[in-house]
């Protein structure tokens, strides 16, 4: 049987924001003046991003997380649905031939969930498939596109993964704590989605590898409070991630018969500028072959499990790809964990 391949993606994004006036109308007195706030805000590699919730305009940081959640479905619906939509005509596959939807999500939660009314919305047939991914953080694109590469393998019908994270609902209450600083400087919301099938060119799914090292595990959290869900973010992160990134990547190619040079281009989830210059560094990469990843920082902050997505489409965009050049895209998240997925072009 012919294996799974990406045939279309799709982004939807809420409105722009800028890093600067953030800041200047913002978060200048949320964090009093604080000159160490100041700093990491403009040292996060983003200039603007995009969010449901504009603080200048509706400041959630005391709303309960019931108030959240709501606001969570009323969002994510319309974002969702675009991003579903451009993915399935650019992949040129009809809503009800959808034999899977996988929906990723670590921003927010309701029942019936974005997975059952979305594929209403959009009128996939009520036979379609449906699983819901959540909590598994800024990773989640990764495992999402295996477990929907292996539907199109066993049933050889399309199916589609999309990840929508919404993290402007999540600001919390000011604070000194330099985790929460970070992770108010760096992240972002966005809708990305992709159409995966059996039958027509495109990047064929390979392989997956991942590697979880969970003794440091309290490195990284995203805990769910009465105050929305709150990020914990060591600056240790990094550390750990370059002990493990180029063990788990060698792996992963070598048991498919390649090796570093090999790779054609790579999809690296930004989740701050010291994670990019450590991949870089451990992979032994030219800037150019991160380049992409810093560009969606820089104009779309981390959007969660939506950024690998948002890279891998910029990337095929930028690097036109002959039949048989390989790509591989991974993320980092909670766990702490590393994902990563061998993908080849066929068809071209």
């Amino acid at each position: 049987m012919v294996r799974a391949r990406i045939a279309g993606f799709g982004t939807a994004l809420p409105p722009l924001m800028d890093q600067q006036g953030l800041w200047d109308d913002f978060f200048a007195s949320y964090y009093a003046g604080d000159r160490k706030a100041q700093r990491l805000w403009f040292s996060s590699g983003v200039r603007t991003r995009h969010g449901v919730m504009d603080p200048r305009i509706e400041d959630v940081s005391h709303w309960g997380t019931q108030a959240r959640m709501e606001r969570f479905v009323t969002e994510s619906l319309p974002l969702g649905k675009d991003a579903v939509g451009a993915a399935l005509a650019d992949a040129d596959v009809d809503a009800d031939d959808v034999g899977l939807f996988a929906v990723a999500s670590c921003t927010g939660y309701a029942t019936p969930g974005l997975d059952i009314l979305l594929s209403r919305d959009l009128g996939m047939d009520t036979g379609v498939q449906r699983l819901g991914i959540g909590h598994m953080g800024c990773y989640a694109a990764v495992p999402g596109i295996g477990a929907v590469a292996d539907f199109v393998y066993a049933h050889q019908r399309p199916a589609v993964l999309l990840c929508c994270e919404l993290t402007s609902l999540h600001v919390q209450p000011p604070t000194d704590d330099v985790q929460q600083m970070v992770a108010h400087a760096l992240f972002a919301d966005a809708a990305a989605a992709v159409v995966l099938t059996p039958d027509t060119a495109g990047l064929e799914v390979i392989d997956v590898a991942a590697c979880t090292d969970a003794e440091t595990s309290r490195l990284m959290t995203w805990d769910v409070t009465d105050l929305g869900f709150r990020m914990g973010l060591s600056p240790e992160v990094p550390d750990v991630l370059a002990r493990h990134v180029r063990p788990v990547v060698e792996s992963l190619l070598e048991r498919n018969g390649l090796s570093l040079p090999d790779v054609t281009a790579w999809a690296v989830h930004p989740g701050g500028p010291r994670i990019l210059d450590v991949v870089a560094d451990r992979l032994e990469l030219a800037d150019e072959a991160v380049a992409v990843s810093a560009d969606v920082l820089r104009d779309h902050g981390n959007c969660s499990s939506a950024t690998v997505l948002l890279v891998l489409q910029e990337t095929l965009r930028r690097t036109p790809l002959a039949d048989g050049d390989t790509v591989v895209a991974m993320a980092f998240g909670p766990g702490l964990t590393l994902y990563a997925v061998l993908l080849r072009q066929t068809g071209s």
